[in-house]
């Protein structure tokens, strides 16, 4: 009996999706809406302090943990969207999405280091 990678996959599909799903819509009632409306200091959210607020490892790690399961969400998404539409080549699919987030994965990595 061979050992299936589907537990892994569907958790990182399901955390990832439940990260985006709360988060997204908070941040583009921050950053599109609240910010521009000038409902919220645009100096709160400036280039300098967003750097700054990123030298705290905790906020690195956190970034990177929404980031992460979006992108493996993201990977998975498309794959089975690329089902649905009937294209059956899920070798090439698996190959393509997942080597993606796995390559985003670790250039994130080296970014947030």
């Amino acid at each position: 009996m061979s050992v299936s990678n589907k537990p892994i996959i569907w958790s990182l599909f399901a955390a990832g999706g439940t990260v985006t799903a709360l988060l997204t819509p908070v941040l583009i009632l921050i950053f599109a809406l609240a910010v521009p409306f000038g409902l919220l200091d645009a100096e709160t959210f400036s280039y300098t302090r967003l750097h700054l607020m990123l030298e705290c490892p905790l906020i690195r790690l956190v970034v990177f943990g929404v980031l992460f399961l979006s992108l493996w969400h993201s990977a998975h998404r498309l794959r089975i969207t690329l089902h649905d539409f009937g294209i059956r080549a899920d070798g090439l699919a698996v190959f393509l999405f997942y080597g993606v987030a796995a390559i985003a994965t670790v250039l994130l990595g080296i970014a947030l280091i």
